[in-house]
């Protein structure tokens, strides 16, 4: 039986939800984890008061009933899957390192910041900074697999430097800003200068972008690679499956910087 915490009532308050996941709830009683605190303010809030429990194992954790105002949710998650059913704050996901996390819903700013490994899966929209640094910290992503199903905000993959984010939906502006390696998939196009300042990496978008002048015209290619990774997204995304699989037109640059990324989409 899984771990699932209902919702009683939209919080008056941001909570702070990285306590709540499998490797921070093992060998926990019901009772335990009700006075767990939660809050982000001096005043005091404890799972018991925002959730009614209903034990279970740790291994999954579901959660019936969002708000945008859970933050951290699935921070550091190591293994096991955690689920919510409707939307959530701040910086969903970060630093995950295992495991599967997923949103039915909404997600808020810097989802997916500093993931390193596992999966998180976002079936709503995605606020600006998907899979970004946070303030001071020199790269984002560094492995594992982000996908949004809907659309996404600016600064989408902003510092990548490992693993494949896909956005199945459009993209807003400077996606994929200052890649540093990586690729970066986004099905409905996306808005002004993507792969700004980008260094190394690959990136893909359903529409002819609008690129910076320091990028170079390739040609138009039918790249062995493109097939290859068509067939490892089908069973993740097949709008992004389908669109590796099309004649592309590469683009490399950013030439004001290193130069060495590549920047594709349909000839």
């Amino acid at each position: 039986m899984t771990l699932v915490l209902a919702l009683k009532q939209e919080p008056d308050q941001r909570l702070d939800l990285s306590p709540l996941s499998p490797h921070g709830l093992d060998g926990k009683s019901a009772s335990e984890i009700a006075a767990i605190e939660l809050q982000t303010t001096r005043e005091k809030r404890t799972v018991g008061d925002i959730f009614d429990i209903t034990p279970g194992g740790v291994e999954t954790i579901r959660f019936e009933g969002g708000s945008t105002r859970f933050d951290h949710l699935g921070h550091g998650l190591k293994s096991g899957e955690i689920i919510l059913e409707g939307d959530c704050g701040h910086a969903a996901g970060r630093a995950m390192s295992g495991g599967r996390l997923v949103i039915n819903g909404d997600a808020g700013p810097f989802a997916g910041s500093a993931l390193s490994g596992g999966s998180l899966e976002i079936k709503g929209n995605a606020g600006d900074f998907l899979g970004a640094p946070l303030d001071g910290e020199m790269e984002g992503m560094t492995g594992g697999l982000l996908v949004v199903r809907g659309k996404a905000g600016h600064r989408a993959g902003d510092r990548l430097r490992r693993g494949t984010i896909v956005i199945e939906g459009a993209a807003g502006d400077y996606l994929g800003s200052r890649i540093i390696a990586g690729t970066l998939i986004a099905v409905g196009g996306a808005g002004l200068l993507p792969g700004y300042l980008m260094r190394r990496g690959t990136i893909l978008v359903g529409a002819t972008p609008a690129l910076a002048p320091t990028f170079v015209d390739c040609g138009a290619h039918e790249l062995s690679f493109a097939g290859v990774f068509s067939r490892f997204l089908r069973k993740e995304s097949k709008g992004a499956a389908e669109l590796f699989a099309k004649r592309l037109r590469r683009f490399a640059g950013d030439t004001a910087v290193l130069g060495k990324g590549e920047v594709f989409f349909p000839a």
